[in-house]
């Protein structure tokens, strides 16, 4: 089956490598983004039958009124969205909570919770109707496991996987299907240097002596996620390099002193 895949946040990263993945297997795919010509850049790169399977369009997920009407408004060639991959998202800052800026916050809330429900509203009534449609939602381990300073990035996470595990409940009996990813740590994308606002020599040192995954691999898992038979769907998928595990419970010992 040929699928018509809308990616969000294709301009970097996961969303850029799933484009490449599904267009290089022969679907349609609706890249979003932002920036302009980091879309342009995309598709000039492509060879010319891909190249015609392919709309970029340039969509904040945070306008609200855009993302609400995108689903009425795409060109026939591509009205029928089968897949929906909510990946535009983002981390601002490693501040404990008493210091971090709420302006971060609030962003993060705007873009990794109303972006993707938003988005998810826009086209799953289509989904239904058609009787066929795959949700997928990037969630991070961030979801489960919480360390400092992942205060509402981790909370905004822990929200996608239970709304993708919601939405499976509000969608049996359709052959709908939902899942979130759950990546750990990941290099060579900007996930990082967004996180310390372009501080590139600090977001390097993240990923120092560590073999991280990479955008190709978490594509490869949406596209792995995607193309099961149909009466399969993975609900939760957690993915980490082998270097990453999980720590101890942190315990402060000693009097605090007043």
């Amino acid at each position: 089956m040929e699928h018509t895949v809308l990616v969000t946040g294709s301009t970097a990263g996961f969303g850029e490598a799933t484009t490449r993945r599904f267009l290089a297997h022969g679907h349609q795919v609706i890249a979003l983004g932002r920036r302009v010509e980091r879309l342009e850049s995309l598709k000039a790169s492509l060879p010319p039958e891909q190249q015609k399977k392919l709309l970029t369009m340039a969509v904040d997920v945070c306008d609200s009124q855009r993302v609400d009407e995108l689903a009425t408004c795409l060109p026939a060639q591509f009205a029928q969205v089968t897949i929906l991959v909510n990946n535009a998202g983002l981390a601002l800052g490693l501040e404990p909570a008493h210091k971090a800026l709420l302006s971060d916050w609030d962003r993060m809330i705007d873009t990794n919770i109303k972006g993707l429900v938003h988005m998810t509203r826009a086209f799953l009534p289509g989904m239904v109707d058609r009787q066929c449609g795959h949700v997928i939602n990037l969630g991070s381990v961030a979801a489960n496991y919480p360390y400092p300073g992942g205060n509402v990035y981790g909370g905004t996470k822990a929200f996608v996987q239970q709304f993708s595990l919601n939405l499976r409940a509000d969608l049996i009996g359709t052959p709908v299907r939902v899942t979130c990813l759950e990546p750990g740590m990941c290099a060579g994308t900007e996930f990082s240097n967004v996180r310390f606002k372009g501080d590139d020599a600090k977001a390097q040192t993240v990923y120092s002596g560590v073999k991280s995954l990479s955008a190709d691999d978490i594509a490869e898992a949406i596209f792995w996620a995607a193309t099961l038979p149909s009466h399969m769907n993975v609900n939760l998928l957690e993915l980490m390099p082998v270097q990453q595990a999980f720590g101890a419970f942190s315990v402060h010992r000693g009097e605090f002193k007043v």
